[in-house]
């Protein structure tokens, strides 16, 4: 399969995605769906981060459905993006209306990557941080 920009899906530049925050980056590894591909494509993608709980999001110029796979509780490290809303959202604990320890976001979203590392440091992230999202060149 070839993305929109006429790289082959699979290749090792396309596997990887880096979120550049302000004081931190966080890589992931993109998972093969239609949403993957989609973000992937647009990339690099601009932004800048709104928080809820523990969770970071971010507007992207992307407007995608719900796959049939999307779901409201994440594991933290799987990284979303959210249809309602046209947002990458990364959960990395509590939201406000999680139940007990559970991470869960506002609606289901499409699970689309997953991050390398520890995702508690986005803790540090504050709303208003600038975000960019960009392929990890190997």
């Amino acid at each position: 399969m070839i993305l929109g920009d006429g790289s082959p899906i699979g290749e090792a530049n396309m596997s990887r995605i880096r979120f550049s925050f302000a004081t931190l980056t966080l890589d992931a590894e993109l998972l093969e769906t239609a949403t993957a591909h989609a973000i992937a494509t647009a990339l690099p993608i601009l932004s800048s981060t709104q928080t809820w709980g523990e969770e970071v999001y971010f507007e992207v110029p992307v407007k995608l459905p719900a796959e049939s796979g999307a779901r409201a509780v994440v594991t933290p490290g799987e990284i979303a993006y959210w249809p309602e809303g046209h947002c990458i959202a990364l959960g990395y604990g509590r939201t406000p209306i999680s139940q007990g320890d559970e991470t869960r976001l506002a609606s289901p979203c499409n699970i689309f990557a997953r991050a390398i590392g520890d995702v508690k440091a986005l803790a540090k992230v504050k709303a208003g941080t600038a975000v960019r999202v960009s392929r990890v060149e190997e």
